[in-house]
């Protein structure tokens, strides 16, 4: 120890060797103090990361830089040589040489050990730590708050973030961190836009990330599906919509599955009129070695005009599964499942039109103000109206707990995240996902548009029904939607729709009608 301290004593020649020895030995310092109170649970902080793996080996670099920086400004200014300032410095028994060399030369190579050892270590737990969701998700925290609370209530909460944006190999991650670089610099200068915009160009293939998990192979058969809806009436009556999805692999001949589209044996590829690819100017499928391409007929000419367009693209999962992490919620939806599972009570009158109400209305611009806004609503409402049942505090409480974590899990004034900011385009409730392609618009050059029918990629068991598998029943004689229900279950059930057998059957003018 009286040897280390002898040396550090003789770097120190004037101010700036001295500001080297400090922030070389204080940052070495702090950075073992920082693992070890991480290593022992004591701090999780994204910020004290930053710290220690980014600013504190940084302010070691600088203080080893400083320290010869230092020695050549002494050297310079008594106009000695080294040996004579190594003589004068140091103890003779440092200086002096002996078979292996000097116990002075012996130090410097100890400490250069030991720094390459710091700065390896530090360096690999930096790339580890950057790596981490945490890190992604919180160390700029106004401006990734949504993504992360999204990411967190997503089915991929344990899948980490570098998995899908950052590809394999040494360019890949060269370029993650340049442009990791620019959000950087975009978030200290407040360049960045609001709301962020989805980086769909910079997206990976699925190829490269989904299907490592996901294989289109080992999809089979249907899924059905219930979506429950609630009236806005005093009961928030319950309404049903039942779908056999048909997943499908895409490995037969059969257009009528989901998966088609990214079946290896099939190809689909696209120009979309804008990087948000919310619509398509051609979509083209190849069938055997040709691709048979069908146009956006309704496609204004010209309208992109000194514009750019996107490069085609061939079709993968995030077409559809755009928003297969960073989820947001569309609200009504999100009401609906909260009455569907108990966390809002029926009990409560108007239940439905009282929470949606609360949940999309107009507030100021923080997130408290939105809270707070929330729980004016529904407390003032059930407060104020009278009601022909007794209305429970207790559910009221709860009806505002729940309204007000749909709303921050959703909403993010500060950086201008609304409803449905990021909208999905699994399916077609907003008339993009599937509709983008499957349209009477998208034609080919003898006017046959891609299908569109509703039955292509689902058979419907109930539409806003009482039941959840309505169309599964015989339809009634006076049922204003029979010829429908007819054809919804004889199409789930595999029944050729001519074949119409009693209690069931339709006149000879209905199967005509139909067939049209």
């Amino acid at each position: 120890m009286k040897r280390f301290q002898l040396f550090i004593r003789g770097i120190m020649t004037n101010w700036t060797g001295t500001v080297g020895v400090a922030l070389a030995t204080s940052s070495f310092l702090l950075f073992v103090f920082f693992e070890l109170l991480q290593i022992a649970g004591i701090l999780t902080n994204s910020y004290v990361g930053l710290i220690s793996y980014m600013a504190l080996p940084a302010l070691f670099l600088m203080g080893l830089v400083l320290v010869p920086i230092g020695w050549w400004q002494f050297r310079r200014a008594t106009g000695r040589s080294t040996s004579e300032l190594l003589t004068q410095r140091f103890p003779d028994d440092m200086t002096k040489a002996k078979r292996i060399g000097s116990s002075l030369m012996g130090t410097i190579a100890l400490l250069t050990v030991v720094n390459i050892l710091f700065l390896g270590i530090g360096g690999a737990r930096m790339l580890h730590f950057m790596d981490s969701p945490k890190f992604c998700g919180t160390a700029c925290h106004s401006v990734m708050e949504p993504e992360w609370v999204a990411y967190q209530n997503s089915p991929h909460a344990h899948v980490r973030c570098v998995d899908c944006h950052v590809g394999e190999g040494a360019q890949a991650l060269l370029d993650a961190k340049l442009n990791g670089l620019w959000q950087v610099v975009s978030a200290t200068f407040d360049l960045y836009e609001r709301p962020i915009p989805t980086p769909v160009h910079q997206l990976r293939p699925a190829r490269e990330t989904c299907e490592k998990c996901h294989w289109p192979d080992k999809f089979y058969g249907d899924r059905i599906k219930t979506f429950p809806t609630f009236r806005f009436d005093q009961e928030s009556t319950p309404r049903h919509t039942t779908l056999a999805l048909k997943v499908g692999s895409g490995g037969d001949d059969s257009h009528g599955t989901i998966h088609w589209h990214v079946a290896e044996a099939n190809e689909v590829r696209y120009q979309a009129a804008d990087e948000s690819r919310h619509a398509m100017d051609w979509v083209e499928i190849k069938r055997g070695e040709e691709f048979h391409r069908y146009t956006n007929r309704s496609a204004t000419p010209g309208k992109d005009a000194g514009s750019e367009l996107p490069l085609p693209r061939s079709m993968d999962c995030v077409d559809c599964h755009n928003r297969a992490t960073h989820i947001y919620e569309d609200p009504e939806q999100a009401i609906d499942n909260a009455l569907a599972s108990g966390r809002i009570s029926r009990d409560l009158p108007f239940a439905k039109k009282v929470g949606f109400g609360a949940l999309t209305g107009r507030y100021g611009t923080t997130k408290y103000d939105g809270l707070k806004g929330i729980e004016n609503e529904v407390r003032g409402y059930y407060l104020r109206q009278k009601h022909e049942v007794r209305v429970n505090l207790a559910d009221v409480d709860l009806m505002v707990a729940e309204v007000q974590a749909i709303y921050s899990r959703n909403i993010f004034p500060g950086m201008k995240v609304e409803w449905n900011s990021y909208p999905s385009q699994l399916g077609h409730k907003n008339d993009t996902g599937c509709f983008r392609c499957h349209n009477r618009d998208m034609v080919d050059e003898t006017g046959v548009a891609i299908p569109y029918d509703c039955t292509l990629c689902h058979s419907i068991l109930a539409m806003d029904s009482a039941t959840e598998f309505q169309f599964l029943l015989p339809a009634g004689e006076k049922d204003p939607d029979r010829i429908m229900h007819e054809y919804l279950r004889r199409e789930f059930l595999g029944i050729e729709q001519g074949e119409f057998a009693a209690p069931d059957t339709a006149t000879g003018e209905e199967e005509v009608s139909l067939a049209e």
